[in-house]
C-alpha cells in the first residue's frame, strides 16, 4: 500500500455491483465512464465472487482508478487490499472487527465503517475511523438484510456523535439524483456538520450511461458545497447579523412585493388538502390573485408539478399518500416550494407514520402547524395533541422552539396560535394580528397553508427577476410564510370590522372578500410585526 495516507474527496463515492450493469455493458467500461462523469472514491464489493475472481476484479479496477487518481478501497476483505495495495478497506458491523483490521492494515491505509446507529458511530470514531458510511436513507434492493431505514432526517441524529472529531461521512442506501440534494440539505447535525459526501450503487452502476450518472449526481454535490445553500449557519452572530436584514419595516414592504407578484401572475396553486376546506381553500387562493388546482392523483403530478406555482400538502384527510409523496418528490426536483400542514398528525400513530414519510421523502420550503402538531413532529410533550387541536399550556419559549425546529427541519416553521411564531433557523419574527372569530370557522388553520404556500409562489416569481436578490431557499421564503400568515390575520380584522359581520357564517364570508381587497398598504398599516 501506499506509504503516506491518500487525501480523499467522498463526494461522490461508487459502490461497484457488477449484478446490477444493464445487458450488453462491461463493468470496467462502466467504471471508466462513471470516473469520467465526477466519481472520487470507489469501493469494490463482491459479495459472491470467490477470492480468485475477487482479486482479479479488484486488481482490474485498481488500473483504472489509477488512471483517474481516484483511490480504491475493498469492501470487507483485507486478504485482497494486502494483495493489490489499494488504498483501504470498508467494514460493515458484522465483518471484520476494526481493531483487526486496523492492526492487519498498514497506517496508511483509509478504513471506514457502515454505521446504522449513532452509537455506531461514536464507536467508529473512538476506534479512529477515517469515515463513516451513515444510513440506510432510503430502501435499497442492493443490500440484502438492510437494517431499517433511518430517513434523511434520521442521517442528522447519526452524524451529531461526529462532533468535531474530524472523521469524514458518507450517505448510505438508496442514494440517487433524484433524492441527493434532499439528502445533503437535510442531513445537518446541529452544529452544522454536513454531510461529505454520497455512496451510490444503482444510480450509476445500472445505467446505461454512466458517464452522465455520475456527473448529474456530481454536478449536485458541488453545487451544495459551493453555495450558501449549505451555509445554514447556527452561530449567534450570524443570526444577530441576519436579523438586520429582516426589521419589521422591510418585512412589511417585501410583503407586499410578494402580494403585487401574486396578482401580476396568478401563479398555480397546486393543494392536496383535506375534504372538509377544499372549497374555501380554492376560494381564498383566488381572492389572493394565485389559481387553485386541487389534484391528488399520483400518475399526474410529474405533469403538474411543471406549471405549479408551490404545493401545499394539507394532512387533514390523509386519503392521497401515493400521491402526497410524488407531488414532493417533483416538486422538489422542479425546485417548486413545499409546503406541509400536518393537520392532526398527533391524532393517530398512521398519521405520524405519514408526516415521518413525507418529511423523509422530500425536503419541505415551510412546515405550519398549531403548538400540538409542531409538538408531535418535534416529539416534544410540552403540548399534547386532541385531534387537530393543541391542549395544554403551551410552548413555555415558543421563539426558541420554532427556532430549534427550523434548524431540525431545515425549513421555515410557522407556529399558529393567539400569537404566530415564524423562523427559518435564523431569525425569530411574532405575528400579533387576527381575530377571536377565525377560532369558530372551520379551517381557518388550513387557509394559513393556502396563504402561505400562494405566498410563496410569489417569493419564487419575484426571485426568478432577481428582485430583490436574496437566497431563495431562506430569505424569500421566510417573507412568504410571514406574507401568508399576515394575509389571513390582517383580512380577519378587516373582515370582522365589518357591519355585515354577525357571526361565524357572514365572516367566513367576509374574510374571502378582505382577501381579495387586500392592498400593500392595507398590510403594512395593520400589521404587528415584531423580529426577536
Amino acid at each position: 500500500m501506499a506509504s503516506a495516507k491518500p487525501a480523499v474527496d467522498y463526494s461522490i463515492y461508487l459502490v461497484t455491483g457488477r449484478d446490477l450493469l444493464p445487458p450488453g455493458k462491461d463493468y470496467l467500461e462502466s467504471l471508466e465512464e462513471s470516473l469520467q462523469g465526477g466519481v472520487t472514491v470507489v469501493q469494490i464489493r463482491e459479495k459472491t465472487a470467490d477470492t480468485g475472481e475477487f482479486l482479479e476484479i479488484a486488481r482490474a479496477s485498481q488500473v483504472v482508478c489509477r488512471k483517474y487518481n481516484v483511490p480504491i478501497l475493498i469492501n470487507d476483505r483485507i486478504d485482497i487490499a494486502l494483495a493489490i495495495g489499494a488504498d483501504g478497506v470498508h467494514i460493515g458491523q458484522s465483518d471484520m472487527p476494526f481493531s483487526v483490521a486496523r492492526r492487519l492494515l498498514p497506517a496508511s491505509a483509509i478504513i471506514g465503517v457502515t454505521c446504522n446507529t449513532p452509537e455506531h458511530v461514536a464507536q467508529a470514531v473512538r476506534d479512529g475511523a477515517d469515515y463513516v458510511g451513515i444510513g440506510p436513507a432510503w430502501t435499497t434492493q442492493t443490500k440484502k438484510n438492510l437494517s431499517p431505514v433511518v430517513g434523511v432526517r434520521g442521517l442528522k441524529e447519526l452524524l451529531a456523535p461526529l462532533g468535531t472529531s474530524g472523521v469524514k461521512s458518507v450517505a448510505i442506501g438508496g442514494v440517487k439524483s433524484t433524492n441527493a440534494l434532499h439528502c445533503l440539505h437535510g442531513a445537518v447535525s446541529t452544529i452544522g456538520h454536513t454531510l461529505d459526501g454520497l455512496a451510490v450503487v444503482s444510480d450509476i452502476v445500472a445505467s446505461p450511461q454512466p458517464r452522465d450518472a455520475a456527473k448529474r449526481l456530481a454536478v449536485i454535490v458541488q453545487a451544495f458545497k459551493s453555495t450558501r445553500f449549505n451555509s445554514f449557519s447556527l452561530s449567534h452572530s450570524t443570526c444577530v447579523n441576519f436579523r438586520e436584514l429582516y426589521t419589521p419595516e422591510i418585512i412589511k414592504a417585501s410583503v407586499g412585493k410578494l402580494l403585487n407578484a401574486i396578482r401580476t401572475h396568478a401563479p398555480l396553486i397546486h393543494q392536496i388538502t383535506n375534504t372538509v376546506v377544499t372549497t374555501q381553500s380554492a376560494n381564498a387562493t383566488l381572492a389572493l390573485g394565485a389559481s387553485p388546482i386541487m389534484a391528488n392523483a399520483p400518475e399526474e403530478m410529474a405533469d403538474i408539478s411543471k406549471i405549479e406555482g408551490a404545493l401545499l400538502i394539507n394532512m387533514g384527510t390523509v386519503q392521497a399518500l401515493d400521491g402526497m409523496l410524488e407531488a414532493g418528490k417533483h416538486a422538489n426536483l422542479n425546485r417548486n416550494p413545499v409546503v406541509i400542514d400536518p393537520v392532526g398528525v398527533g391524532a393517530s400513530q398512521y398519521r405520524k407514520e405519514c408526516a415521518d414519510a413525507l418529511l423523509n421523502t422530500f425536503q419541505a420550503t415551510v412546515i405550519k402547524g398549531n403548538a400540538g402538531e409542531l409538538a408531535t413532529l418535534a416529539k416534544s410533550d410540552e403540548v399534547l395533541s386532541k385531534g387537530v387541536d393543541s391542549v395544554g399550556s403551551g410552548f413555555a419559549d415558543p421563539a426558541t422552539f420554532v427556532l430549534n425546529l427550523a434548524r431540525r427541519e431545515r425549513c421555515v416553521v410557522v407556529l399558529t396560535g393567539a400569537t404566530d411564531w415564524i423562523s427559518d433557523g435564523r431569525v425569530v419574527v411574532r405575528l400579533s394580528n387576527g381575530h377571536p372569530l377565525l377560532a369558530q370557522i372551520t379551517g381557518s388553520g388550513c387557509l394559513v397553508g393556502t396563504c402561505v404556500a400562494s405566498f410563496c409562489a410569489g417569493a419564487s416569481l419575484v426571485a426568478e427577476s432577481r428582485e430583490p436578490a436574496r437566497e431563495l431557499a431562506h430569505g424569500d421564503m421566510l417573507t412568504a410564510a410571514i406574507g401568508g400568515v399576515l394575509a389571513l390575520t390582517v383580512a380577519s380584522e378587516f373582515a370582522a370590522a365589518r357591519e355585515d359581520v354577525k357571526g361565524s357564517g357572514t365572516f367566513l364570508g367576509a374574510l374571502i372578500d378582505e382577501l381579495g381587497a387586500l392592498t400593500p398598504e392595507k398590510i403594512a398599516q395593520a400589521a404587528k410585526v415584531e423580529v426577536l
